[in-house]
C-alpha cells in the first residue's frame, strides 16, 4: 500500500449554489447552501485514502465546531489524524460560489492553518516514513519549504500543487519532483499563457510538470522528453470543486504503486471525472472500486 503524507490545509467549505457568481458590488439569489469539509490538503488526503493509499495528515484545525467536524471527516475517510493539531481560534474556511456551469469562485480564510509555520520531530518522522509527500500553498510557506527539504533528505518523492499561486523560492523548487499547477497557475508562475510554453519554463525549475486543463485534460512534461497531452473523459460537470485535488491525490497513489505515468494519469483523470459529476469536494471523491470500474 502506498504511504502518503499530506502537509496541507483543512477548511470548512461554505458552498453557495447560484445561477451565476455575483460581480463586484452585486447581489444574486442562490438556491442552495451547504457546509462540506474541505481544504486542499484535506481534499488530497481524502482522495488518496479513498483510492487505496495509507495517508497521514499533517496540519491544524481550530478548537471550534468546524475543527471537530473536519477531523471527523478525515477520520471517517481512513486518514491518520494524529498529527492534525488543534489550535486555539477558528478553523480555516473557504467561501465558494458554484454557478450553473459547475465553475466555482473561492475565497479562503486560513484560520488555524496559519499557525503551521514549522514541523516538529513527529511531522519530520511521518514525512520520512512516506513514499510520497503531497503539499499545497495554503499553509505558511516556511512549513512547506521545511517539509520539502525533509522529504528530499530522506529520498521521499514530492508533489506540489502551487495553489494559491505565488512566486516560489528556489529553496522550495529545488526539492520538488513533480509540480501540478492548473493552467492559470502555470501561466502565473511562468509568465506564459500557453500551457506547452509554460511547462517548458517550469521544467527549468522542477524535473516533471503536469498542467491540468479542466475538461481539456492535462499536459505532462518531463526534462529530456516530449510533452504529452492526455484527454479528459467527456462528462457533464455539476461542480468542479475538488476535481484538481482528486486528480493529485489519486495520481499519488498510482505513482506510489509503480504504475507508468500514462496509466497513472488516466486513473487520476477518471477519478476527477467522477468527482465533477457530484456536488461538493471531499463528499464527491470516488472510491477505488468506482475508479477501477470506469
Amino acid at each position: 500500500m502506498t504511504r502518503i503524507a499530506v502537509l496541507g490545509s483543512t477548511h470548512m467549505d461554505l458552498v453557495a449554489h447560484a445561477a451565476r457568481a455575483p460581480g463586484s458590488g452585486e447581489t444574486v439569489t442562490g438556491r442552495e447552501f451547504r457546509t462540506i469539509p474541505g481544504g486542499k490538503g484535506a481534499n488530497q488526503a481524502v482522495a488518496a485514502a479513498r483510492a487505496g493509499g495509507e495517508v497521514t495528515m499533517i496540519g491544524a484545525v481550530g478548537d471550534d465546531l468546524y475543527g471537530a467536524l473536519l477531523r471527523d471527516g478525515l477520520d471517517h475517510a481512513g486518514v491518520d489524524t494524529d498529527l492534525l493539531h488543534t489550535a486555539e481560534g477558528p478553523s480555516g474556511t473557504a467561501h465558494i460560489v458554484v454557478d450553473d456551469t459547475g465553475a466555482n469562485s473561492i475565497v479562503v480564510i486560513p484560520g488555524a492553518n496559519g499557525v503551521v509555520t514549522a514541523l516538529g520531530p513527529g511531522e519530520i518522522a511521518a514525512v520520512a516514513a512516506a513514499d510520497l509527500l503531497l503539499m499545497q500553498l495554503e499553509l505558511p510557506l516556511s512549513a512547506v519549504v521545511e517539509g520539502a527539504r525533509a522529504a528530499r533528505a530522506q529520498g521521499v518523492r514530492t508533489i506540489l500543487t502551487p495553489s494559491p499561486a505565488r512566486p516560489l523560492p528556489d529553496e522550495l523548487l529545488d526539492h520538488i519532483d513533480l509540480l501540478v499547477p492548473n493552467e492559470h497557475e502555470a501561466a502565473e508562475l511562468s509568465g506564459q499563457a500557453e500551457p506547452h510554453a509554460a511547462a517548458q519554463i517550469l521544467l527549468r525549475q522542477v524535473p516533471e510538470v503536469i498542467v491540468t486543463l479542466g475538461a481539456k485534460g492535462c499536459l505532462y512534461a518531463a526534462r529530456g522528453g516530449e510533452p504529452v497531452l492526455f484527454e479528459a473523459p467527456a462528462v457533464k460537470a455539476v461542480d468542479t470543486t475538488g476535481a484538481g485535488d482528486t486528480f493529485v491525490g489519486t495520481l499519488a497513489v498510482a505513482l506510489g504503486e509503480g504504475r507508468p505515468v500514462a496509466e497513472s494519469v488516466a486513473w487520476a483523470s477518471a477519478a476527477a471525472a467522477l468527482c465533477v459529476q457530484k456536488p461538493g469536494a471531499s463528499t464527491s471523491m470516488p472510491y477505488r472500486s468506482e475508479i477501477e470500474a470506469v
